[in-house]
Order: structure tokens, then sequence, then C-alpha cells
């Protein structure tokens, strides 16, 4: 009878031991909570030669690498101390090979604007080195990616647009701003385009 109490009392002790034991214990780690994904940023990259219609013998050839980064484009001007969600980086060369004359107008251009709206950008970009005098002209093109069998499509502001009709009746070409350039008016027949789109990236904190 004694042993039997005795194995009682300690087996009762053990279980309240090891009651403590797992009470003290300390609970497991929560989840890491995951890491915020990386916003998505707007870009356009390709090349293709177009079909203009007002130059339909030529060839003439766009290639655009632009990406969006946004607010690092600061400028001194009221609400321009953090840039612009537009800001980008990239290059655009152009090629102008006329059939008539042999001559071919190119240029390069540094990437300083793009927006994009599904499937069609609008950049800009100032140009940095050309053979028909545009070094410092900030230029305005538009890429169409083509869905479903459909073209790719290209407009530029120098081509059909971009016309400053002044009070007296005199013309001038027009100055073009960031981001600015007209509808893609023109077919992609060789090569194409990739265009990511993105929102417009959250203005920053202060």
């Amino acid at each position: 009878m004694k042993n039997r109490k005795r194995a009682l009392i300690l087996a009762g002790t053990a279980a309240a031991l090891a009651a403590t034991l797992i009470a003290a214990a300390p609970a497991p780690a929560a989840p890491a909570p995951a890491a915020p994904a990386a916003a998505k940023l707007a870009s356009v990259h390709g090349g293709g030669t177009i079909l203009f219609p007002y130059s339909a013998k030529d060839d003439i050839r766009f290639t655009v690498d632009a990406e969006s980064t946004p607010w690092t484009r600061p400028f001194p001007a009221p609400g321009g101390e953090k840039g612009l969600p537009t800001d980008a980086r990239g290059r655009v060369t152009i090629s102008h090979h006329y059939t008539e004359t042999g001559f071919t107008a190119t240029a390069e251009a540094e990437v300083d604007c793009l927006v994009t709206g599904g499937k069609t950008a609008t950049l800009t970009a100032v140009v940095t080195t050309s053979n028909v005098g545009w070094d410092g002209k900030r230029i305005g093109i538009s890429v169409q990616d083509g869905r479903r069998g459909e073209p790719d499509r290209v407009g530029f502001s120098w081509g059909v647009a971009n016309v400053d009709v002044k009070p007296d009746g005199t013309v001038a070409e027009g100055t073009v701003g960031t981001c600015m350039a007209p509808a893609p008016f023109t077919e992609v027949t060789k090569g194409g385009y990739q265009v990511t789109p993105a929102p417009l990236s959250p203005q920053p904190k202060p």
C-alpha cells in the first residue's frame, strides 16, 4: 500500500513538473511578415522600321530603351524639388535614310520623361548628338505595343504635329514639354517594341 501511494505521489509530481515546463516554454515564433513587393516601373524597349506615308520610300528607324525613375530629376521651380513621377532615363536613336538623295539623318537623345497607359507609352528625350543640327532639342515619341495581331505603332513630335500658329498668322515649330508627344500615327513594318505599363509612382514622403 505504501509503495502504491508513493508511486501515485511521484506520478503526480512528474505531471505537475511537466505542466510547469510546458507553460514556461516560449511560444512558437510568429512567421516573419513578407517583404513588400518592389514597385513596378514602366519601361519601353525595342526597335523598328516605320512606314511614314509622306516619306513612303525612305527607311526610317527608331530604337528606344527607356525606364522610369520616378522623383529623380529635381528642378528649382516651386513644387519641383523632388522631381516628377514621370522622370525616366534611357536612350533613343533615330535614323532616316532619304532614298532620293542617299543622305541619312541620325540623332541620339537621352530620355528624360516616360508615362504609360495600357500598352501605349509617351516619352521625351533631349538630343545629344545629331548630323542635322538638333543638338539640345527635346523630342517627343509615342509607342504602342500592338496586341492580338495588330502592328506596333510610333508617333513623333516633328512629323505631322507640334505647329505653333501665332496671332499674326505666322507658323513656327512649337517647343516640346516633358512627356509630350502625338498619338502613335505610323505603323511599324519591321521589328517591334515591348511596353511595360505601370501606374504613376506615389509622391515620396517629406
